[in-house]
């Protein structure tokens, strides 16, 4: 079998597609954290996606990819029995998996997939893990039973109040703590604004918090600079020094600044991609 073919693809949501891709010599080396780098084609952009499973025997690595630029729209065209043109990794530096006692992991959206592996990790070595898993709506929330097995408690939060308790993630970490639950470390995976609001609120909880930083990306190897964030107030590079890191320190406002720069131009790579890719009666 040719590495990077895609073995399973599954479609969680309209926009979030599950794929199993052959790829052995990551299935053996990944670890809770890492990512890799993938490419739909010769010609196409460099995506660095959270590995969300691995099995070494079977030599597989599991990603969970939501469509929203033309890249990620791309991926998800792809079929069962197709290939990835790259896949790249395993990269960035594991978390670091200790007993903290009890751990708080936070997912928000397609963040869930990536915890999941996160808190199995901590679950095998011996924490009390406390999962709170978070969305715009029911059908965007991802992976409920998965994480559900690897943890000791499990809420659900979704903005419309489709699917469990009703708010932010932030809320339902709040009634956690307001109903006695005591949390010593927490790992936070979403988007920005939701693991800058995370961050602070565990701070304010005595908890000490961890965020995995999304910033843009090209190399994944350090050699570049484009995704460097600042951290304690230096610069530090999200590929090789994380992407999770202690986040009372973070200068979320930069990276929102940062990712938000090429917005016009992804909103226009995609509105040219679709156009080239709808034929005249409308359908795909």
């Amino acid at each position: 079998m040719e590495e990077n073919t895609i073995l399973v693809k599954e479609n969680l949501s309209d926009v979030v597609t599950k794929f199993v891709i052959y790829k052995p010599l990551v299935a053996k080396t990944a670890k809770a954290g890492q990512f890799v780098i993938l490419r739909a084609n010769e010609t196409g952009e460099r995506v660095p996606v959270t590995l969300v499973d691995w099995d070494a025997q079977k030599g597989t690595i599991t990603v969970i990819i939501q469509a929203i630029g033309k890249s990620t729209v791309m991926f998800n065209s792809l079929a069962q029995g197709e290939r990835f043109a790259n896949v790249a990794g395993p990269l960035g530096t594991p978390v670091e998996i200790k007993n903290y006692g009890t751990v708080a992991v936070v997912g928000g959206g397609v963040g869930i997939a990536e915890v999941f592996p996160i808190a199995r990790a901590f679950k095998q070595a011996g924490n009390r893990v406390v999962s709170v898993l978070g969305a715009r709506t029911k059908s965007l929330l991802i992976l409920e039973e998965e994480m559900r097995a690897v943890s000791d408690v499990t809420v659900c939060a979704t903005d419309d109040g489709s699917h469990g308790q009703k708010g932010m993630v932030t809320d339902a970490l709040q009634a956690l703590a307001d109903g006695g639950e005591k949390i010593n470390a927490g790992f936070i995976i979403g988007p920005i604004p939701m693991m800058k609001f995370t961050s602070r609120l565990m701070e304010r909880l005595g908890i000490e918090p961890h965020a995995s930083l999304n910033p843009i990306m090209l190399d994944g190897t350090g050699m570049c600079g484009c995704c460097r964030v600042t951290v304690d107030g230096k610069v530090r590079f999200a590929c090789v020094d994380g992407p999770m890191f202690p986040s009372k320190t973070i200068d979320f406002d930069e990276l929102i600044r940062r990712t938000g720069e090429y917005k016009p131009q992804e909103k226009e790579s995609l509105e040219l991609y679709e156009k080239d890719h709808v034929c005249k009666c409308g359908l795909h």
